[in-house]
């Protein structure tokens, strides 16, 4: 959610506060703020976009050398001036900025109320730091004791960066549940705290990636890591991978173009060195260090949340028939409630871009305190979801800037197809040569990929005459439901049309009711095994005037006459036609969305890592 910079060292803080929050305004840009100290605190805050914050600061204003910025998803309290962060003490003299929720924040305000506080927001993150204010005054203690204390009394998440007046090259920061990284600079003494490493990459290489309930405290030029316990610990530091080009948008005019245009390099990424096609091998630790449990498990429980669960449901196709084994797909944010039961011979495979998800966490730890295996399936090193997995893959698209998700979910599809191969073949339920076939078309994805987005043009088309379009419907069947869920999701998200997706027979249960000549319906009608069935789905919506979008295999004639609009793409294998044919939907989702004017890469109330309930 909120995004989290903060820097001490020799340099000018507020250059890189700014153009790290610019780098964060993914994770949420209702409001933006930075605090400065040059001897004194000032607090520069106000709603909108880390753009006009910047404008509103003098230069004269801009100076010191240690500073923190944060950029907001609103959870407690509307999007406004008063409830931007940073927030400060009663006293003026300590600023905190915050990530998640105080989920008791109530309780512990009415305590403090009735102590004489007086709060100016309606947020849980002012009440925090007057509580440790109110612990440092009446308990007389150190800034970092009174943290570690009031952390003690807090039920929630948060990921949390504390600036005191009164101790000018002191910063103390604390995470539970919420992402937070330590960059270590080049110069003694210089360190960078943020949500996530894009802020920092440019300035530093080194990170620690702090675990739930540590304390991050910087003083006198260096670094202590404790726990809420007061435990001492030796933290482990970590070469970030990520490069600075990564996080620019090259040319493209925005990062989720860009992105949908990188899929032919991130399928090859997660792929390359995992698959052996003439000697029908994989090479994935995972799979290696857990052949044994993997040939034995009796159920594969699947588990994420937006597009990461839509990637789930094409895996429990893959599943089930390379691997022969019963699937389930759960949204995270269900299946930790609903007391699910659990053996330890299952497997729960956690899918998640970011590795951050809050709802997927939850239900991981719940999965493991059950004694089932759990493997993630995630984008981002060192995030918490591969941490508290015994086992996964990372997949390898690189940095996803845009909101609306399009590289990671192929990406996700293509490492989950390796680990079915994977079990198909521990387990014996599939030959050496349909093993090495479905290898052999796996490498072959990435071209064909490549002359799927040579459609654009022909898309560019299709959307100038649906963009003011109030509703679309979106259907496929196998495979190929899960993308039609997929294709629907992006429209929704960044060109706000109303779009469901349907498994094409069940149209006729429901849906059809809505269809007249005014509802646009994307009908996903690639080779497969239920092609003849699509085809009269097809029949039954034209015989109600809806105008057809269909999405065919190269080559196909036959529907000429029936769609309104064809969309062309590469034949493939039909258990990795969702690689291919859900790129056409991206860019169709993509032009409607510029067309109706609308912020593609931040679309309105979402954020990219929901690290919060």
């Amino acid at each position: 959610m909120c995004g989290i910079v903060a820097y001490i060292g020799e340099k000018e803080a507020f250059p890189i506060l700014i153009k790290g929050l610019k780098r964060l305004e993914y994770r949420g840009y209702d409001s933006a703020g930075v605090a400065l100290m040059d001897g004194t605190m000032h607090v520069y805050k106000q709603k909108g976009r880390v753009a006009e914050l910047e404008a509103t600061i003098h230069e004269s204003q801009r100076i010191g050398n240690i500073g923190m910025g944060h950029t907001r998803w609103a959870t407690h309290g509307v999007p406004n001036d008063v409830n931007a962060h940073p927030h400060q003490s009663q006293s003026g003299d300590l600023a905190v900025i915050h990530n998640g929720i105080i989920e008791n924040f109530h309780t512990l305000k009415e305590g403090l109320l009735q102590r004489g506080h007086h709060f100016t927001s309606d947020t849980d993150t002012e009440v925090l730091i007057h509580l440790i204010e109110d612990i440092m005054n009446n308990a007389n203690l150190s800034l970092q004791e009174a943290v570690r204390v009031a952390l003690k009394q807090v039920v929630g998440a948060y990921a949390i960066v504390i600036m005191s007046k009164n101790h000018p090259e002191h910063l103390i920061a604390a995470r539970k549940g919420s992402p937070l990284v330590v960059g270590i600079g080049a110069d003694r003494g210089e360190f960078f705290l943020a949500s996530d490493a894009t802020p920092i990459v440019e300035y530093t290489r080194q990170v620690i990636y702090l675990n739930d309930g540590e304390i991050a405290i910087i003083e006198n030029q260096e670094l202590t890591i404790k726990t809420i316990d007061n435990q001492i610990q030796t933290p482990y530091i970590v070469e970030l991978e990520m490069n600075l080009e990564q996080l620019e948008k090259g040319g493209y005019e925005h990062f989720m173009l860009k992105e949908i245009y990188e899929q032919p390099k991130s399928i090859h990424d997660s792929f390359r060195g995992r698959i052996e096609p003439m000697s029908a091998e994989i090479h994935m630790q995972s799979i290696r260090d857990y052949g044994d449990k993997l040939k034995n498990i009796n159920r594969l429980i699947l588990i994420g949340c937006g597009t990461s669960w839509h990637a789930g449901l094409v895996a429990e196709y893959l599943f089930e028939e390379y691997a022969r084994i019963p699937v389930e797909v759960e949204y995270a944010s269900e299946f930790r409630y609903r007391n699910p039961v659990l053996y330890p011979d299952d497997l729960v495979i956690a899918i998640s871009q970011s590795g951050e998800t809050a709802d997927t966490l939850a239900a991981m730890e719940l999965a493991k305190s059950k004694g089932a295996t759990v493997f993630g399936v995630c984008n981002v090193v060192g995030s918490s979801i591969p941490r508290m997995s015994h086992a996964g893959a990372y997949t390898h698209a690189g940095p996803e800037i845009g909101v609306a998700s399009t590289k990671a979910f192929t990406a996700q599809v293509t490492v989950l197809s390796i680990i079915a191969i994977a079990m198909a073949k521990l387990r014996g339920s599939m030959g050496s040569d349909k093993i090495r076939s479905l290898m052999y078309e796996l490498e072959s994805i990435p071209e064909k990929v490549e002359k799927a987005l040579l459609l654009n043009d022909e898309i560019i088309k299709i959307a100038e005459l649906y963009k003011d379009s109030g509703n679309f419907l979106y259907l496929g069947r196998g495979y190929n439901f899960p993308v039609a869920l997929e294709g629907a999701l992006k429209l929704k998200e960044i060109s706000y049309i109303h779009a469901e997706g349907y498994p094409a027979a069940e149209m006729k249960h429901g849906p059809i009711a809505l269809i007249d000549e005014e509802m646009p319906v994307v009908v996903i009608a690639t080779n497969s095994a239920h092609y003849e069935k699509v085809v009269s789905n097809i029949q039954e919506v034209k015989a109600r005037k809806g105008k057809i979008i269909a999405l065919v295999t190269e080559g196909n004639t036959a529907l000429k006459n029936m769609a309104d609009h064809i969309i062309e793409v590469p034949a493939t294998e039909e258990s990795l036609s969702p690689l291919i044919n859900t790129v056409p939907l991206q860019l169709l989702s993509y032009h409607i969305a510029v067309m109706r004017g609308c912020n593609v890469d931040q679309p309105r109330n979402l954020a990219k890592s929901v690290t919060v309930e």
